[in-house]
Formats: C-alpha cells, sequence, structure tokens
C-alpha cells in the first residue's frame, strides 16, 4: 500500500494536501503559497504568504549568470525542448551559485541547536567562525562580487522580515556573525543577498534541506525570462549565438601530440 499526503483525483475532484484544488486553492493562493503548503504542511497566514513571496522574487533574476547562460546556450542547440534549456540553468545549484542559502541556513540552525541554552548570538556567532577557521572552509552567505560593501536585498530581506514579523533568531544570529567578522577581518564584508535569504527563510520555520528545493522553483521561474528573450531574436541574433561565435573566434588552437 502506497501513502501521500499530497494529490488525489477523482472523476470530478482533484485534493491536494487536504485541499479542494478547485474551489479552496485556484484564485486564492499564489504559487509561493503552494510552496510553503509542501513544505510546512499548511497554508501561510497573510504576513508568512508576503515574506515567502517576498523572497522568491528576490532571487529569481539576476541577468547574465552561470546559471542563465547554461540556459540560453541549451536552448541554442535545443530550442524543441525548453524544459532542458530550464534544467540545465538548474544543474549549477551549489556551493558557490545558489546553494549558499542552503548552506547558510544549515549553518545556523545546527549552531542553534547545539549551543547550550541561555548563550547569547555572540558567542553562538564566534563558535560559528571558530569552526570555519578551524576547517578552512568559506563562511557562507559573505562576500559578493559586485556588491560591496553593502548587498541591496539584505537590507530589503531583514526590513521586510522586520516589518512582518520574521526577523527572527536565525536572521539575528547571522547578524551578530557579520558583525564578528567584520571585526575580525577588520574591514567591511558583504553579507549577500543570499546569506539574508537563508536567515529568513530559517525564520519562516524552512528545514535547511528545503531551502535549496525553494531556491531552484524561483530561479527556474527567472529562467523562463532567458528563454523568451532568446527565442523573441531568434538562434541567429541570440546572446547563445553571439557568445558561441566569440569563443570561437578567440580560441587558441594548440595541439600536443
Amino acid at each position: 500500500m502506497y501513502t501521500t499526503r499530497i494529490g488525489h483525483s477523482t472523476t470530478d475532484s482533484i485534493n491536494i494536501y487536504g485541499y479542494d484544488l478547485c474551489s479552496e486553492v485556484i484564485g486564492h493562493t499564489s504559487l509561493a503559497d503552494l510552496v510553503f503548503l509542501g513544505a510546512r504542511g499548511r497554508l501561510p497566514t497573510a504576513n508568512e504568504s508576503h515574506m515567502l513571496n517576498a523572497l522568491m522574487v528576490g532571487i529569481a533574476e539576476h541577468g547574465f549568470t552561470p546559471s542563465s547562460l547554461a540556459t540560453r546556450l541549451t536552448w541554442l542547440g535545443a530550442p524543441e525542448a525548453t524544459q532542458a534549456a530550464v534544467a540545465a540553468g538548474l544543474l549549477g545549484a551549489g556551493s558557490v551559485y545558489l546553494g549558499a542559502m542552503e548552506l547558510t541556513a544549515r549553518t545556523l540552525q545546527e549552531a542553534l541547536d547545539s549551543a547550550p541554552e541561555g548563550q547569547s548570538a555572540e558567542s553562538t556567532a564566534s563558535a560559528i567562525l571558530d569552526a570555519y577557521e578551524k576547517s578552512g572552509e568559506k563562511v557562507p552567505g559573505f562576500g559578493h562580487p559586485v556588491h560591496r560593501p553593502r548587498d541591496p536585498r539584505t537590507a530589503r530581506f531583514f526590513q521586510l522580515a522586520e516589518e512582518w514579523g520574521f526577523l527572527g533568531r536565525h536572521s539575528l544570529l547571522l547578524q551578530a556573525v557579520h558583525a564578528e567578522l567584520e571585526r575580525r577581518r577588520g574591514k567591511p564584508i558583504t553579507l549577500n543577498g543570499a546569506g539574508a535569504f537563508g536567515g529568513v527563510l530559517a525564520d519562516l520555520g524552512f528545514a535547511w534541506q528545503q531551502v535549496r528545493t525553494v531556491v531552484v522553483a524561483a530561479r527556474a521561474v527567472g529562467l523562463v525570462g532567458h528563454i523568451a528573450e532568446e527565442a523573441a531574436r531568434g538562434a541567429a541574433d541570440s546572446t547563445a549565438q553571439a557568445l558561441f561565435r566569440h569563443v570561437e573566434e578567440h580560441t587558441d588552437y594548440q595541439p600536443q601530440r
């Protein structure tokens, strides 16, 4: 016997998560609400809906990135398979691009779970940085090649989190880590949008294992625009074709035998 809480259909009805799709969901909820429903098992409150939607909108699109370029190049080779182009753009969701949100949430949640009761955010932040310094790994959620010393998304995410009641212990710990990291480095360090996203999403009650699923759902929406732009220009005038030509014309072929 197989069991699921997610969806079931009869001749004249569709039920998802215990709600009638047509009468209770369609026309009443947003796509972000369904993400929340799938992850948390209930529909969000109005503020939870606003916050999750804001987070997903904030990371859906960033222009030319490895993710969007992979999508454009794949579409150039297989324009009949737009799903493959979107998938190509999502396959690089790892520790460097798109995955930092998950790593940040995991760091914060595990640190809070293991911290002694009553320990201050500042002490927990120091313990986090001590562990990363010992391992030699990069602290997730910090640094950005463009936004220096401040990432505008970070300020906006935290502003809305405070306004809607979600600036909780994960975000506050992340801010403490930021302050301690700047103190140790002796210079401004960017707390990037990915880090803030991970902290606020954790305060929304998402487990770190769920974070990347939210990330790729949001980014898939952004990639639709890149495919649409390529299609509107046509393959011959597309960015992907120009990129392909540029690489071909600027490659120094040096065979070794």
